[in-house]
């Protein structure tokens, strides 16, 4: 497991394009994120809950609120860092070994998240 910090944790801007029929965002393995995607999942209709509560050993992860806005609180340990998603073309580059908690879904909160890997049980820290 990497020693991660909060602070490799990273806002990115995730490429769009627009003409007058919209918009159009587009995230490429390699191109905008530093690892092959092999999961796609994404949370919503998410009661007045929080939802997290875990770090990964190895697994990198993109979360784009591509609907409404939710706060991902990151934490290595030392230090807390509150992120607040709420545009489509933002994204969280978070690497592995940081805690993380997710709060505050809006109603209509659309929260995606691009995995380096397949799920794994034996790759959740649950324990703070």
């Amino acid at each position: 497991m990497k020693n991660s910090k909060v602070s490799d944790c990273q806002m990115v801007d995730i490429r769009r394009y627009s003409d007058t029929r919209g918009y159009l965002s587009v995230v490429e393995s390699g191109i905008d994120i530093p690892f092959d995607i092999k999961r796609i999942y994404y949370l919503y209709m998410v009661p007045e809950v929080a939802r997290g509560a875990h770090a990964h050993k190895e697994l990198q992860q993109l979360l784009i609120a591509t609907s409404g806005s939710v706060d991902v609180i990151m934490d290595d340990g030392c230090e807390k860092k509150t992120f607040h998603l709420d545009k489509p073309w933002k994204g969280l580059l978070i690497p592995s070994g940081l805690w993380r908690d997710l709060e505050h879904f809006s109603g209509n909160a659309v929260l995606m998240c691009l995995a380096s890997d397949g799920y794994n049980e034996h790759d959740y820290i649950r324990d703070y």
